[in-house]
């Protein structure tokens, strides 16, 4: 199992504390910031802080929904959140202008519309290892 990073992710996962250790390659994704060689267009898989999520959802709002478009077209997809439904509803980012419970909606809503896996971890290391562990499972699947 090869885990391609895309070369704009800016703040990569190392996945030091799994074992065995993914091979990472860093090469330009189309959609998402992860997913497994030879299986790009069918499995991208989003990771977002809380700060990106909100800024995503606000003034990068058209450019998100345009991946989650894309990521519709996929096999299958997956939003990774390094927070969990309690921080955003409760504590979205000091700056922020957004509504947490609009952020929320349009999660719940676009899960729909475009069938994107949306997971929301209770931290960054939590979201390493689920961000793994999909993309471990989905190898397993489709290897």
């Amino acid at each position: 199992m090869i885990v391609i990073q895309d070369t704009r992710e800016q703040k990569p996962f190392t996945f030091e504390g799994i074992r065995p250790k993914p091979t990472i390659e860093i090469a330009p994704l189309r959609i998402g910031d992860y997913s497994l060689k030879g299986f790009e267009d069918k499995f991208p898989l989003e990771r977002k802080s809380l700060v990106d999520l909100f800024g995503s959802l606000g003034k990068g709002r058209d450019r998100f929904e345009r991946e989650f478009q894309q990521m519709s077209e996929c096999e299958f997809a997956a939003l990774v959140i390094e927070a969990d439904w309690h921080t955003i509803l409760r504590m979205p980012p000091v700056r922020s202008k957004m509504n947490p419970k609009s952020v929320y909606r349009t999660l719940v809503s676009w899960s729909i519309k475009y069938n994107v896996h949306i997971w929301a971890c209770p931290n960054r290391a939590f979201a390493e290892k689920t961000t793994y562990l999909l993309l471990k499972k989905f190898w397993e699947v489709k290897k």
